[in-house]
């Protein structure tokens, strides 16, 4: 009866111990240690031109620091790379213009951007006409 609540004893004090190394090793994995629970992050700022790899700078009370980050360089929006809309299907072609428009809907925003609500976004109209469908090969035999 001793050896088995011996024996019960050790396992929990190896389960508390197994714990408190996991909490110890989650601390240390935290990046940067800070308490701070605010932070106010800025845009993603590129290294050279107006897209590829770069960094945001984030501040709360007296602590800053810099993530880096990267706008696609197929990201040519207005509304940046920070938020996140879901699009509907493009409009028709408007014959007076000559471009096609569609509206999206504010999905999230990232790093306390700031962004619209509702977006509009266009595009020229192709100039091909697609047909819905294939002329279909023969298959089998004569």
């Amino acid at each position: 009866m001793q050896v088995r609540s011996l024996f019960l004893l050790l396992a929990l004090i190896l389960v508390a111990a197994a714990a408190e190394a996991g909490k110890t090793k989650k601390e240390k994995t935290k990046k940067d240690g800070s308490k701070c629970e605010d932070w106010r992050w800025g845009p993603c700022v590129p290294n050279s031109k107006d897209c590829g790899p770069g960094y945001r700078e984030g501040t709360c009370k007296d602590e800053s620091k810099k993530l880096k980050c990267k706008i696609p360089c197929n990201w040519k929006k207005k509304f940046g790379a920070d938020c996140k809309y879901k699009f509907e299907s493009w409009g028709g072609c408007s014959a007076q213009t000559g471009l096609k428009t569609r509206s999206g809907i504010l999905k999230k925003a990232l790093y306390n951007a700031q962004c619209e609500e509702t977006v509009y976004v266009t595009k020229p109209c192709s100039s091909k006409i697609k047909s819905k469908s294939k002329a279909k090969k023969g298959k089998g035999k004569d």
